[in-house]
């Protein structure tokens, strides 16, 4: 049973979503002639192995997906990220993953998407999955007279970071931080384990080998959802 009145915290990419948003948009981008391949895909290549083996400091891996937008206002990129996502992204969120979404808030609790990837990827897929738009905790872009600059502003949404930002959420919407050590949290990737470790329950869903190896000897659920 889900109990009401409680947080429910998802993961997006590989949890939620069937696949990785950062990685997408950069193939997405050199299909494109955005970014060229011979120059970047190799790049993205490595990041998403050391991010999957747990080797890149957050502050490299948000850097270089934000590099990606740099030079361009949102204005600029929309209809681009648009497209994407439409293209992309939401074919690869399964009927599962909506129903299990839809089963924490038929239960009464407060949905929350926490996710690595930056804000304006993610604020319209998050809206297509039915959250308002301060039910998204996102790493963040930094813009200089709106111009995406190709750095990260704030505490970037990755490993520690995402336990600290979802604190300040809490205390920014009048919530105790009690109620991380009360929330579910849904992710696929050992690089969460700050956050799982911090909550009530903790839900595996497709992990990492490292993930499920901690999942099994800490009794967490193991979910593997159909894709």
């Amino acid at each position: 049973m889900i109990a009401p009145g409680k947080l429910a915290l998802f993961d997006l990419d590989g949890t939620l979503l069937d696949g990785d948003t950062d990685e997408l948009w950069c193939a997405f981008l050199i299909e494109e002639g955005v970014l060229e391949r011979a120059g970047f895909e190799a790049r993205n290549r490595s990041v998403v192995e050391r991010y999957r083996a747990g080797a890149i400091t957050p502050a490299e891996f948000c850097a270089f997906y934000a590099s990606t937008l740099q030079g361009r206002s949102r204005g600029d990129w929309a209809a681009l990220r648009d497209r994407f996502v439409a293209s992309r992204v939401l074919p690869r969120i399964g009927e599962a993953a909506r129903a299990l979404l839809a089963a924490h808030r038929d239960a009464g609790e407060r949905v929350l998407l926490t996710t690595a990837t930056n804000r304006f990827l993610t604020e319209t897929i998050a809206a297509a999955l039915g959250f308002a738009p301060d039910e998204l905790i996102a790493t963040e872009l930094e813009e200089a007279d709106g111009i995406f600059t190709g750095a990260n502003a704030g505490v970037l949404n990755m490993r520690d970071g995402k336990v600290a930002r979802l604190a300040a959420w809490l205390e920014a919407n009048g919530l105790a931080t009690t109620a991380i050590a009360e929330a579910t949290f849904y992710s696929d990737s050992a690089n969460d384990l700050p956050l799982l470790h911090a909550v009530a329950r903790a839900v595996a869903v497709d992990p990492d080998a490292v993930l499920r190896a901690e999942a099994e000897a800490r009794g967490w659920s193991v979910v593997m959802l159909p894709r």
